[in-house]
């Protein structure tokens, strides 16, 4: 393996970062690359720094220093004796660390199986992962989360009786909000989806995991729909007196309502009794909606269609038949899940199965709108694969109708210099 020069660092560092004084424990095979690491921590303050070289060494050491979990475990991921996959999961279970960081030479999918690790489960305390060689500038920016703790895992919210429900539907406290769907060439906003919430009286502001799961399979589903449905009506209305460039609205459908011809009916006269023409708004469709009734699914899409609405298929390529679905019904928009978009620019993998998708789109001559931007890294890469549409907290979350106006003079530059490649890396402000 070849000599490693040490790092080069600042010549002094605030007394305040979180990791300052705290123990750790490189777990590496190869002296030399334990010797780089060890320097890099010296250098970032950290206090006692134990050196292991593989798993089972690791686990003893801890072992031995008592029952209060390591501040910090740094890892290698292939060493002899025990690997760091196996060390990872020993540490979970035995709690014998507050905070892990994995770094590797190897195939960085390897390393996306530890991140998805440790999104799945509160307790690996993972701060992130870094390639070989290791920067400070990287390793620096992953220790900084060690002060912000680790979001416990949420128990799922008590779902509301299909009584409470209604009551919410007669106090009309079901109310959208938008967030933007902006151009990548142009950084000009396109359109926004409409996102449920619940004004509740004594809860507060709720988000849709508090409630459509309740809503679904029930008529409630329906009526509620239709009173998004006539807000965001409104508000394209209102929009429109107030001179915003036009734009689209996505609105998502239920799997009944999709399925359901009177339903159709009467959101397809709702609009039209309006004055907002049908192509200001894009139906919202999952693959599971479409295929769990398909006839009449894609006998709906079809009116839909030829009444002059956009349709988009959420969440493309979660589905075990997403790409045949595709070409099967009508769309007009293709939306790729945030789990091919978030982090493609550092996951081959991720970017392989992100640039299929849109050669998919645009093979078929539909927008595509790439869900959960959260990166510059990711934003410019979309953009230079020829993905149309971004949405996401790069650009903006979900806000109030009202605030809709206010956001695009405040953001108009910002998304100018996004679309013209400034700023081609980092993580944005959220």
């Amino acid at each position: 393996m070849s000599t490693t020069q040490p790092p080069i660092l600042p010549p002094c560092l605030p007394n305040d970062h979180p990791w300052r004084g705290q123990n750790v424990l490189v777990v590496e095979d190869s002296i030399v690359q334990r010797a780089f690491l060890v320097d890099m921590l010296k250098q970032l303050g950290f206090g006692a720094i134990l050196e292991a070289s593989d798993g089972n060494e690791a686990l003893a050491l801890l072992e031995r220093e008592g029952a209060e979990a390591m501040f910090l475990v740094l890892t290698d991921l292939e060493m002899p004796g025990m690997d760091g996959i196996e060390l990872t999961c020993q540490l979970t279970e035995r709690h014998l660390a507050q905070n892990l960081i994995v770094v590797s030479a190897r195939d960085p999918r390897l390393l996306e199986i530890i991140e998805s690790m440790g999104s799945e489960d509160a307790d690996v305390g993972l701060l992130g992962t870094l390639l070989k060689p290791v920067r400070i500038e990287a390793l620096e920016a992953l220790l900084q989360r060690a002060g912000q703790g680790h979001a416990a895992a949420q128990p799922a919210p008590e779902m509301p009786s299909e009584r409470e429900l209604a009551l919410a539907l007669e106090r009309n406290e079901f109310l959208p909000h938008f967030q933007p769907k902006v151009s990548m060439q142009s950084g000009q906003l396109k359109g926004v989806e409409a996102l449920a919430r619940w004004a509740h009286p004594q809860r507060g502001l709720l988000g849709p995991h508090h409630f459509i799961a309740a809503l679904e399979g029930t008529p409630l589903m329906t009526d509620f729909t239709l009173a998004i449905v006539r807000q965001v009506l409104r508000r394209l209305l209102d929009w429109r007196v107030a001179g915003l460039p036009p734009m689209t609205v996505s609105v998502n459908l239920s799997a009944d309502n999709l399925a359901d011809r009177g339903f159709i009916d009467r959101l397809t006269a709702l609009v039209l009794a309006s004055g907002v023409a049908p192509a200001a708004l894009v139906w919202e469709v999952t693959e599971t909606s479409v295929m769990q009734q398909l006839s009449r699914s894609m006998t709906n899409m079809g009116r839909l269609r030829l009444m002059g609405f956009g349709l988009a298929m959420d969440d493309f390529g979660i589905g075990y038949s997403s790409m045949q679905q595709f070409a099967r019904c009508p769309f007009t928009e293709l939306k790729i899940d945030r789990a091919f978009v978030h982090g493609a620019a550092r996951w081959p993998n991720r970017h392989v199965v992100l640039k299929s998708a849109l050669e998919l789109g645009q093979r078929l001559g539909v927008d595509t709108v790439a869900e959960g931007v959260e990166t510059a890294d990711d934003w410019h890469l979309l953009r230079d694969l020829g993905c149309d549409m971004a949405q996401g907290y790069l650009l903006a979350k979900p806000m109030p109708a009202e605030e809709l106006t206010g956001w695009i003079m405040h953001e108009r530059r910002r998304l100018r210099a996004l679309a013209g490649g400034e700023g081609r890396s980092g993580r944005e402000e959220q």
